[in-house]
């Protein structure tokens, strides 16, 4: 399946033994000259990158203290060394996020502080070169920004936020890659992280309701640019063509049938990513979220509500109202913005939805907390919301749940292993080797307790593991959106499903 050797599972997960310079050949794709310039960043390495990387980074600390606080506090402890799922599936020390910080903060020492100008050797400090901008180049896409680290270090360095600051530099000296920069030049020009025309998405939401009215006899629409909804919904692109990513949106467009809603889509804001925050561009994810903002007003909705993508919904709960905000053309006895599980959730507290959780017996599931979601967001309105919403909606449509290793949930949950711009094929080792903890944590819950499926809400998160976890042994079909689960247990009014239940379904018998 690969050139590299996949990590065996073993019963626990442990700290590895080094392996210096193990992943320093992995490196993603660099960016055309197209690509950069869309973002506004120059199409190649300039000259003077050095001075340029520099004056970026003097930027940066200037703009967000936080940075500037990350890059002196640190006092080498080593609470986060063995928190990284990358460093615990390559080996490679400086995966250690300790030492991925370090790299940058070497560089910082050397021309910002007395002491790395003066004496530095003393401090660790380093020259700006050639073999360190690689250095970065490779190790800072080997993070994917999902913040585990931070919550063990007795500091709270963010080393999400020194990743994403390292990503702008490199994009201000013209060395951004391929990935993220095509992928949000693709939302500039056509509204979606995958380049779908108005046209073909309005073809697949045909198909879709098609598909639903012959499998449940019941007439589901996925409305496209209704002006006057009351609903706008924005969901992740996966969700449009891919499994089991699509099987989720029958999900939401079922419940939003049978609780009444007028909700739409929309052409131009069909996408609910935001890569601007993995190349860490406020500029960009501030463009990128405008989409959103003026489709609303255009559509005239009254509410805004998010699809199941983990970053998504991290940027639109933490970020949104301070990027493109204020909402105030917006109902304001709602959330602003909602999650769809929020909606969900509270459909079901209130009885409107009618389940037949019998429809998921086959499964028994577990639930993977997405890193964005559980350490970037909420949901509801008490912490740890965010955590329970899905367990519930699971529950509440499902027979058999058995959670994970609780040093592998919640707050504490291991990334995916593709987030935070690495869902790319050039870096597959390293999205391999990231999945192995949670890998590690399914596998066990899997032998143990019986589980055969794991739910999540996170459009990266599916996408990983249906390409990665297949070489651990699992199967793609293993991995389901939550949505998808309700969709299967949702017993709707007129269809198919009722009838058989309520013993109605029309069988003529001759006397």
């Amino acid at each position: 399946m690969a050139d590299f050797e996949t990590p065996e599972i073993k019963e626990f997960i442990g700290i590895p033994a080094l392996q210096e310079g193990s992943m320093a050949h992995s490196s993603p794709f660099i960016a055309y000259t197209d690509h950069q310039e869309a973002l506004g960043y120059p199409g190649e390495l300039v000259e003077n990158w050095q001075q340029v990387a520099l004056d970026k980074m003097d930027d940066l600390r200037s703009r967000y203290r936080s940075f500037q606080v990350f890059l002196d506090s640190c006092v080498k402890c080593g609470a986060c060394t063995d928190k990284c799922h990358y460093f615990l599936g390559t080996s490679d020390p400086k995966n250690m996020p300790v030492a991925r910080q370090d790299l940058l903060r070497k560089v910082y020492r050397r021309y910002f502080t007395f002491a790395g100008k003066y004496f530095p050797k003393l401090v660790g400090a380093e020259d700006l070169t050639e073999a360190v901008l690689d250095d970065w180049y490779s190790y800072f896409h080997q993070c994917s920004q999902c913040r585990r680290c931070s919550v063990f270090c007795p500091y709270g360095i963010d080393t999400a936020e020194i990743s994403m600051a390292a990503r702008e530099i490199m994009d201000a000296v013209g060395k951004g890659q391929k990935y993220c920069n095509e992928i949000i030049g693709k939302v500039f020009t056509v509204g979606n992280n995958l380049g779908l025309p108005g046209k073909a998405l309005a073809n697949v939401l045909e198909g879709l309701e098609e598909d639903v009215e012959d499998d449940t006899g019941v007439a589901v629409k996925f409305p496209l640019d209704v002006k006057g909804a009351d609903i706008l919904l924005v969901t992740p692109s996966a969700d449009f063509f891919a499994e089991p990513h699509i099987d989720g949106l029958i999900g939401y467009a079922k419940v939003f049938h049978e609780t009444g809603a007028s909700w739409t889509l929309s052409t131009t804001a069909s996408e609910a990513g935001n890569f601007g925050m993995f190349i860490g561009s406020y500029e960009n994810m501030r463009r990128v979220s405008m989409r959103i903002r003026d489709a609303a007003k255009e559509l005239g909705v009254k509410r805004i509500i998010f699809g199941e993508c983990g970053h998504a919904w991290r940027i639109a709960y933490s970020f949104l109202n301070t990027l493109v905000g204020p909402f105030d053309f917006l109902d304001q006895s709602y959330p602003i913005p909602q999650h769809i599980l929020e909606y969900t959730w509270g459909e079901l507290e209130k009885g409107t939805l009618r389940i037949n959780k019998e429809e998921n017996d086959h499964m028994t599931l577990t639930f993977h907390d997405s890193c964005n979601v559980a350490r970037g967001s909420r949901m509801g309105d008490y912490p740890g919301g965010q955590f329970d919403y899905p367990r519930n909606v699971i529950k509440a449509v499902c027979n058999n749940y058995v959670d994970m290793d609780p040093k592998t949930t919640k707050e504490a949950t291991f990334c995916c292993g593709g987030g935070g711009g690495l869902l790319t094929d050039d870096l597959m080792e390293i999205r391999v080797k990231g999945v192995l903890p949670r890998a590690t944590a399914l596998k066990s819950v899997v032998e143990n307790e019986g589980v055969t499926h794991m739910a999540a809400i996170c459009a990266i998160c599916k996408s990983q593991f249906t390409k990665t976890l297949p070489y651990y042994g699992f199967t793609m079909d293993q991995i389901v959106s939550v949505h998808q689960l309700v969709s299967e247990a949702l017993v709707m009014k007129g269809s198919e499903q009722e009838a058989e239940l309520d013993g109605t379904d029309g069988d003529d018998t001759e006397e």
